[in-house]
Order: C-alpha cells, then sequence, then structure tokens
C-alpha cells in the first residue's frame, strides 16, 4: 500500500512539471518567423547573398525576426531601434560571439578582436587597441606615413593616365602600404620584380580577399554540428589552407621584429605596432598573457580590418559617382573652392568638405562594408521589444536592411549623398540608422584610422583626375552586383580611365 502511495505521488509530481514545462513553452513569445523544417531549420530560404536573403524574409515577418539555421536559434534585426536595441540597451548581453569555423581557424582559435569570445582576453585586447594602438597621439604619430603613400597612390595613378585600370588594384596598394608601415614598420610585400619579400602584393591582396569572404560565408558545419567532420562545402579546408599561408607570413614579420628587440637590449623603442604588442607580451602585470598567437591574431586584424574596409568602400563610392556625372561635378566644386588647383587634400581639409563626407555616408549606407554585422551571442535569456531570446542565440544586424527601410530614408534605393547634408548623422555607432563600424563594445576600434583613409583617397581621387570609362563601356553598363563575406564586394571590379586635373608639377 505504502508503495502505491510513492508510485501516484511519483505520477502526480511528473504530471505537474509536464504541465509546467508545457504552460512555460506556450507562454515564451519569440519574435515572428517562417516555420522552420527538422534537422535543417529555416537554411532553405537561404539563398548565395545572405543579406538579402533576410532582408526578403523581413519584409514579411518585421524588424525583429526568429529563425532557426539547422539546430541553431537565430534572431535577425533590421530596423535601428532593434539595431539599437541589442548593441545599446542590452550591449553586455550581446557582447559575445558564437564560436564559428571562421574564427577557430582563421584567427588562432579566437585569438583576436574581432572573433574573441566576450571575456578578460577581449576586454584586455580591446584596452590595448584603444589605448596602445588606436589612441589620437599614436594616429598623429602615423600621419606622415599616410601623407607619404597618398601621394605615391595619385602619383601611380597619374602614370597610368589615359590607359584603363582596375581602381580597386590601386586603393588596395595603396591602403595596404600605409597599413604595413603603420602595423608592421614597412612593406613586406614586394611591388616590383626586382623586390625580394616574402610575399608579392598580389598573393597578399588575394590571400586578404580569400580571408574576407571564409569569414563570412554560411558554413553547414557551424549550423548542424552533426555534419562539421564532413566539411561538406571545403570551407574548413580552405580556412586552414589560408591560415597557412598568412601564419608563415606572421612567423616571418615577428621573427625580424624579435631579432631587431634583442640587437637593441634596453634600449630598444618600439616603432610599430607590432613592437608595441610584442612588448605587451613580455608584461608581467597583463591579466592575461598575451602569447604569440594573441600578437598574430592582432596583428591579423590590424592588417585585413584597415585594408579591405576603405578600398570597398572607395571603390562603391566611385562606381556610384561615375553613374552620376553631376555629382562628380558637385564633389570637385567644392573641392576646386576649399582646396584650390595648387595643393592635394590634406586630413585637416575634411571638417570643410561635407559634401565629400555627404558621398562616404551615403556609399555606407547604400553599400556598407559588413552588410550584416559580425554576429553576436547572447550569454543570457534576454527581452527585446516584448520578445523572448533565449541564452545561447546568435544574432544578426542587417545594416543592408537598415540602410534600405523607407521609414528612415526617402527613396532608399538611390545615391543620393545631398540627404547628409545639414543632417546630424555621424558613422560612430551613436546613430542607429548608420552602423557601418557597428556600435557598443563590440564597435570596431579602428573606425577613426578607417575614415581618415577612405577620406584622404576618395577626396584625393576627385580632386586629382576626370574619371572616363573604357572605350566600349556606357555608365549603363557599370555591373552593381555583390559578392557576399565578411566584406561585401562588388562581383565585377570597376575599370576606369583617369586623366590629370591638376597642374603636372603636383604628381611628381
Amino acid at each position: 500500500m505504502e508503495s502505491l502511495f510513492w508510485v501516484l505521488l511519483a505520477s502526480a509530481f511528473s504530471l505537474l512539471m509536464f504541465k509546467l514545462l508545457n504552460t512555460f513553452h506556450r507562454t515564451r513569445t519569440l519574435p515572428p518567423g517562417p516555420r522552420s523544417w527538422p534537422l535543417i531549420g529555416n537554411l532553405n530560404l537561404i539563398g548565395h547573398l545572405l543579406h538579402q536573403s533576410l532582408h526578403k524574409l523581413s519584409q514579411t515577418y518585421g524588424e525583429l525576426m526568429y529563425l532557426k539555421f539547422g539546430s541553431t536559434p537565430v534572431v535577425v534585426a533590421s530596423s535601428p531601434e532593434m539595431a539599437k536595441q541589442i548593441l545599446r540597451t542590452h550591449d553586455r548581453i550581446f557582447a559575445s560571439r558564437p564560436q564559428l569555423a571562421a574564427g577557430r581557424y582563421t584567427t588562432y582559435n579566437y585569438s583576436d578582436i574581432a572573433w574573441a569570445p566576450f571575456g578578460p582576453f577581449w576586454a584586455q585586447g580591446r584596452k590595448i587597441y584603444l589605448n596602445k594602438i588606436f589612441s589620437s597621439t599614436k594616429l598623429d604619430s602615423c600621419k606622415h606615413i599616410r601623407v607619404e603613400e597618398i601621394r605615391s597612390f595619385v602619383s601611380r595613378l597619374h602614370a597610368s593616365s589615359g590607359n584603363s585600370i582596375v581602381l580597386k588594384d590601386h586603393v588596395s596598394r595603396a591602403n595596404l602600404s600605409v597599413i604595413s608601415r603603420i602595423v608592421l614598420g614597412r612593406k613586406y610585400f614586394s611591388e616590383s620584380r626586382d623586390e625580394k619579400e616574402i610575399v608579392t602584393f598580389d598573393e597578399f591582396r588575394e590571400m586578404l580577399d580569400e580571408l574576407f569572404l571564409l569569414n563570412g560565408v554560411l558554413n553547414v558545419g557551424d549550423w548542424m554540428p552533426w555534419l562539421g567532420f564532413m566539411d561538406l562545402q571545403g570551407y574548413v579546408k580552405r580556412m586552414k589552407a589560408v591560415c597557412k599561408r598568412f601564419d608563415r607570413f606572421h612567423d616571418h614579420v615577428l621573427e625580424e621584429h624579435r631579432a631587431r628587440m634583442k640587437a637593441e637590449g634596453e634600449g630598444f623603442e618600439a616603432k610599430d605596432m607590432v613592437d608595441v604588442l610584442l612588448e605587451m607580451a613580455d608584461d608581467p602585470s597583463l591579466e592575461v598573457k598575451l602569447d604569440t598567437n594573441g600578437v598574430k591574431g592582432f596583428t591579423h586584424d590590424l592588417i585585413a580590418g584597415g585594408t579591405d574596409t576603405a578600398s570597398t568602400t572607395v571603390e562603391w563610392a566611385m562606381s556610384e559617382l561615375i553613374k552620376q556625372p553631376h555629382l562628380i561635378k558637385k564633389a570637385t566644386n567644392e573641392l576646386n573652392r576649399v582646396i584650390g588647383r595648387e595643393r592635394w587634400v590634406e586630413e585637416a581639409d575634411f571638417p570643410n568638405l561635407p559634401f565629400i563626407d555627404s558621398i562616404l555616408k551615403e556609399t555606407m549606407r547604400l553599400h556598407p562594408v559588413a552588410v550584416l554585422l559580425a554576429p553576436h551571442l547572447a550569454l543570457e535569456d534576454c527581452i527585446v521589444a516584448g520578445y523572448d531570446i533565449a541564452k545561447g542565440t546568435t544574432v544578426f544586424i542587417n545594416t543592408w536592411s537598415i540602410g534600405r527601410d523607407s521609414n528612415v530614408w526617402d527613396d532608399p534605393h538611390s545615391f543620393r549623398p545631398e540627404r547628409f547634408l545639414g543632417r546630424d548623422v555621424d558613422v560612430k555607432g551613436q546613430h542607429f540608422e548608420l552602423l557601418p563600424f557597428g556600435s557598443g563594445r563590440r564597435m570596431c576600434p579602428g573606425y577613426n584610422l578607417g575614415l581618415k583613409m577612405m577620406r584622404s583617397a576618395l577626396g584625393n581621387l576627385l580632386h586629382g583626375f576626370h574619371w572616363n570609362l573604357g572605350q566600349d563601356m556606357k555608365i549603363e553598363d557599370i555591373d552593381m552586383e555583390e559578392v557576399y563575406g565578411l566584406s561585401t564586394q562588388r562581383k565585377l571590379p570597376l575599370v576606369v580611365v583617369p586623366e590629370p586635373r591638376l597642374p603636372a608639377h603636383l604628381y611628381n
């Protein structure tokens, strides 16, 4: 009789727990979204351009949308208000990153700032970036490098006057030269056959293109872990291969820097950012030891982020401007008025060039380099706009959608720089309708350097040259298709013909 009592009691308890759990699941309010399939979730709805697929779905399901990628819950924010909720209101909760294959295999097992999970290592790295590498004092001390490389940049363009060029090749070379000298102390790539370096410029650019593509791909193994070992798309194999190539490069750089440190002994002074990182690695007071992989990971971020973001944005800007010659005329009128025709655009001129600034903002609105900000991870359960977001949910901010939100922008699909004139909207993470560098704790720490390089490149391209298309091309032939990756580039490079518009002596 006594045993029957315990059986009945256990049954009643089990029934009560079942009802309580069911009640919890029924009352949990998820954001709207499409019905998911077993095993694959909603991956069947995703095309080759992830951001555009998510944008299309958001037109049906709204500004905060719930999906499943395989077995992983995913939330997509597609409006300024929802971005603000994630990046400011609940910034701490969404301050981490999901552990995807790209971070594991291309950044030394998350030993960088971009992919590192929220915690002491990431916090220490961010502090090093802000205080030691991207401080105003440090950026000012490198100004001469940016000036010298811009002069070399316009000189090379002048040498190609009248000939068709791939514009991004020239902009990338200039940006990589600046970043290499600031971060590494010198250029570690050869620019001609006579130079002997560990990589050529073309090889290094190819490595960067592959890196950015692989850091943005939708790798099935990340979302369906039981398939990960098969590497069905071959992405992990490619990640390991490109990491091996970068590792050889980083080993060469670090070996050279350590040799100089050893040779100079106590008289050693840091001359570049790698020197700073190596000094930090020897600092016993650091909360988290910065090992060799950490130095490589941080260097990796600095080179890749500093090179690709600026060159991609400038290429998109020039693509849009060439399609609308009246905008180039308006820009050159401003440059003639402020700069004149006897010198180049300098960094001190930026505040006096509002239309050039508006062109860049409009480019970053319509063609954000990061069409989806690097994914965030919910560290705990949270309520956003009345919806339950569970711990472990991956969150995407679709800046491509935000830039096309007709509730925010008039005629959002048209390139109209004038919309920013007299409008108090910056790109520093405080205005959530324009987030090219993100916002909050995970905002890009090097945005100031990126802006300086973009403004200098675009300003001097417009100031120094007339721009034409090749003989067989018309404006309507300019293809504006995208290729998705961590940065979203033109599918076909922009090919143009430069002609000088300033006195000849300025190009020497």
